[in-house]
């Protein structure tokens, strides 16, 4: 949902799937739009191929990922790190090295079944909150785009959302 905002706001619509992923491209602004639709413990294939394909070095990708371990609705990001046991993350880093930033998107701990947590639809007080932390989000990846990591990291840090 993020990544399909900042495409949103960049004004593109075509997308194509190639090496494992939806891209899209904004040669203007040089960004590439990556959605894996691969399972999620194999992201790091497409990662890899797409950003060694345009020569982008690990620091000029950025991973937008959900995080059970983080309260609904809390972002954070990082200029690199661990996988936390996020297994996307975890795909990514053993194909590229912990060393890429990376917004992690709150989904709060379940008291039950994590699969169905992460794959299961949003509660209604959830989706009434959604758009305003997929706007959040947005707003910090774009301000990565555009005025660098400390910039989008001090955003993204502080920002809180509203309670549910």
């Amino acid at each position: 949902m993020v990544v399909d905002e900042v495409a949103r706001r960049y004004g593109l619509t075509s997308w194509k799937k190639k090496d494992g992923a939806r891209q899209a491209v904004d040669p203007l602004h040089g960004i590439v739009f990556v959605e894996p639709v691969t399972f999620m413990n194999l992201s790091g294939t497409p990662v890899r191929l797409i950003s060694a394909w345009y020569r982008t070095p690990p620091s000029g990708v950025l991973v937008v990922s959900d995080d059970m371990d983080l309260p609904f609705g809390k972002l954070r990001m990082r200029p690199g790190g661990g996988h936390g046991g996020h297994n996307g993350l975890r795909s990514i880093i053993a194909t590229m090295g912990d060393e890429f930033p990376r917004i992690r998107v709150g989904l709060g701990r379940p008291e039950f079944d994590s699969v169905d947590h992460v794959l299961g639809p949003f509660r209604d007080d959830e989706l009434r909150a959604l758009p305003a932390i997929v706007v959040a989000a947005a707003d910090g990846v774009q301000r990565w785009v555009e005025d660098g990591i400390d910039a989008a990291m001090r955003y993204v840090n502080t920002w809180e959302p509203r309670s549910l």
